[in-house]
């Protein structure tokens, strides 16, 4: 539930508008991203790292860089235009701690997280305000399935933590069902978390407080 953003700033002469929604399940998508060079991607490869799923533009994690240099962070969107935006911003800002990168996180998570070998850095991921595909037949889009948490179930460490927040309660009760399935994850709370546990915030989240609409919010630890 991203909006669409125009991106004239960049090319002046045309006006170029990023889709709202991609299928994830479309054969342009099913190809494995190429794993980077992490040294070459991160200033100090193996500080603790915080992958944001569905990312966007970037807004989040590029804050979060700016307020956390001990952490790493990652952040991965399936819409390459906006990737290659979410780019643009960290050059711009000099984080040697944020990467972007255009994938399918459900085609390509596995491979980047059994890159880095016996020393994976990961310790926390968030997934925040996914792409909600309402009508049953498309829920299979969904970015969250449970092949996605049997990876995270793999890679994180004990007490390693996942952060799921969404405006459509729906959504929200759909991907705590998939964390609560695997045995690997426990709910730190059964009630709805008042206020988000990062210092930073999505665009998304930012406009659907200001409208003063709830938001649905849970982290599930690996136990």
């Amino acid at each position: 539930m991203i909006e669409s953003r125009d991106l004239s700033e960049v090319n002046p002469v045309a006006v170029v508008r990023v889709r709202q929604h991609v299928n994830p399940l479309s054969e342009k998508y099913q190809a494995p991203v190429a794993v980077p060079d992490w040294s070459g991607v991160f200033a100090n490869s193996y500080q603790p790292l915080h992958i944001d799923i569905g990312c966007g533009k970037g807004v989040f994690a590029l804050h979060m860089a700016q307020l956390t240099p001990a952490w790493n962070f990652l952040g991965l969107e399936i819409r390459k235009p906006v990737v290659e935006s979410a780019q643009r911003r960290q050059q711009e800002a000099g984080l040697s701690n944020l990467h972007f990168m255009f994938c399918n996180v459900n085609i390509s998570l596995h491979t980047l997280l059994e890159s880095w070998g016996d020393q994976n850095p990961l310790q926390q991921v968030s997934i925040q305000f996914p792409d909600p595909w309402f009508k049953k037949r498309h829920q299979k889009r969904r970015v969250l399935q449970s092949e996605l948490v049997s990876t995270l179930a793999q890679f994180l460490p004990t007490g390693g933590r996942v952060v799921v927040q969404s405006d459509v309660e729906a959504v929200a009760v759909d991907m705590c069902d998939r964390f609560t399935e695997n045995s690997h994850f426990l709910r730190s709370s059964h009630d709805w978390l008042p206020t988000s546990p990062f210092p930073a915030q999505t665009d998304r989240e930012r406009v659907t407080l200001e409208q003063g609409l709830p938001v649905y919010r849970a982290i599930f630890t690996r136990s």
